[in-house]
C-alpha cells in the first residue's frame, strides 16, 4: 500500500511539472506506474502524455472562465487569474488516479482535485486545503449537494474561535453570500452514513488556491465550484489523499 502510494504521488509529481512538446501523429495507452493507464505518444519512451499547461497571462478563454458572473441573485467578482500559478487552472488532462470515472479524487499532496470522466480524462482544478492537524483522508460519498449554503461553524471550531458565536447552529448559522466562507456551492461528505463534516466548497479567497489554510475542508474559487456541481454525479465516490 505504501509503495502504491508513492508511486501514485510520484506519478502525479511527474504531471504536475511534465510540459508536452509539439504532438505527433498518434498515442497508445498502456499500463503506468502503481497499474495506471497513462497515455503515451509513440516515439516518446515513455514519457507520460499531458496537455501543455496554460502560460501565465490573460486570455479571452481564461476571461471567460474566472470572469464576473451572475448566479443565484449574487454577482461572483472576476478573478486575477493571472496572479494564481497556472497549474491551478480549472483544465481537462489525462487522468492520473486510476479511480473509475465519476469519481472525485482530492490530491492533497498537489493542491489538485479531480473529476474522473469516460475516456481516460479527468477535469483538473486547483484547490486549498486543510492546515496541518485539521485535514480528514479516505473515501467517503458526497451524499448533500447545496447551492448558496448556509455556513455553521461546528462547535469546535466556535470553541477554538468565540468570536464565531453568533454564526454558531443555536444562533442559525451565517446566512448565504459573497463573504460566507462555503460560498456559491457546496458538496457534503459522509462515510458510513456519517457526516464527516468536511466540505468541498466555494470561497472568495482566490489566493489562497493552492496553499494549506482553511480549518480541514477543500476550497475551490466559487467559479470552480459551480463548474464542479454541475458535473459531478449524485452520490458521488470521493477519494481523498494526503
Amino acid at each position: 500500500m505504501t509503495t502504491d502510494l508513492f508511486s501514485r504521488r510520484r506519478l502525479l509529481s511527474l504531471l504536475a511539472v511534465g510540459t508536452a512538446s509539439t504532438l505527433a501523429s498518434c498515442a497508445s495507452s498502456r499500463p503506468g506506474p502503481a497499474g495506471l493507464n497513462i497515455t503515451y505518444r509513440d516515439g516518446d519512451a515513455g514519457l507520460p502524455f499531458v496537455p501543455s499547461p496554460p502560460m501565465r497571462g490573460r486570455s479571452p478563454e481564461l476571461d471567460a472562465i474566472y470572469g464576473e458572473t451572475v448566479d443565484g441573485g449574487f454577482v461572483i467578482p472576476a478573478v486575477p487569474y493571472w496572479q494564481i500559478d497556472p497549474r491551478f487552472y480549472r483544465q481537462r488532462v489525462m487522468d492520473p488516479t486510476g479511480q473509475p470515472p465519476g469519481t472525485v479524487v482530492v490530491d492533497t499532496a498537489s493542491r489538485h482535485l479531480y473529476l474522473v470522466e469516460p475516456g481516460g480524462t479527468a477535469m483538473r482544478y486547483g484547490v486549498g486545503i486543510g492546515r496541518q492537524g485539521f485535514a480528514w483522508q479516505g473515501e467517503g460519498v458526497i451524499q448533500w449537494r447545496q447551492k448558496w449554503p448556509k455556513w455553521t461553524p461546528p462547535d469546535e471550531m466556535v470553541a477554538r474561535q468565540p468570536e464565531l458565536v453568533r454564526y454558531s447552529s443555536a444562533n442559525g448559522g451565517m446566512q448565504p453570500g459573497l463573504m460566507n466562507p462555503l460560498g456559491a456551492r457546496a458538496l457534503y461528505i459522509f462515510k458510513n452514513g456519517q457526516d464527516t463534516l468536511y466540505r468541498l466548497h466555494g470561497s472568495p479567497e482566490w489566493n489562497s488556491i493552492g496553499k494549506a489554510v482553511s480549518s480541514g475542508c477543500v476550497r475551490l474559487m466559487n467559479q470552480d465550484i459551480i463548474d464542479l456541481y454541475e458535473r459531478v454525479p449524485q452520490k458521488a465516490r470521493i477519494v481523498v489523499w494526503q
